[in-house]
């Protein structure tokens, strides 16, 4: 047992074995990140390719939603306020 490394009196690692698993968790790492990027990046390609396949620019659709928003704040704080000088 020439491998094994006795600790706190009775508690033994087989240091091979432990070796081999740091090994086996570094590849497993290794791959996981791998595949981490490669799924990104297919997800970045079809999004740019989306985006490019649109009928107008979001910019352009963000724009006219913000219009839309400001308009029917607008038009609601107009309503409050002929509410509020209304004399019921």
């Amino acid at each position: 047992m020439a491998t094994n490394e006795n600790f706190f009196s009775g508690f033994q690692v087989n240091r091979s074995l432990l070796a081999g698993g740091v090994v086996l968790t570094g590849i497993g790492a290794a791959l996981g990140a791998a595949g981490t990027v490669m799924v990104c990046a297919a997800l970045a390609t079809a999004g740019r390719d989306w985006v490019r396949k649109m009928d107008a620019p979001p910019t352009a659709i963000a724009h006219r939603a913000l219009h839309g928003a400001k308009a029917a704040s607008a038009a609601g704080w107009d309503a409050w306020r002929a509410e509020q000088t209304s004399p019921n």
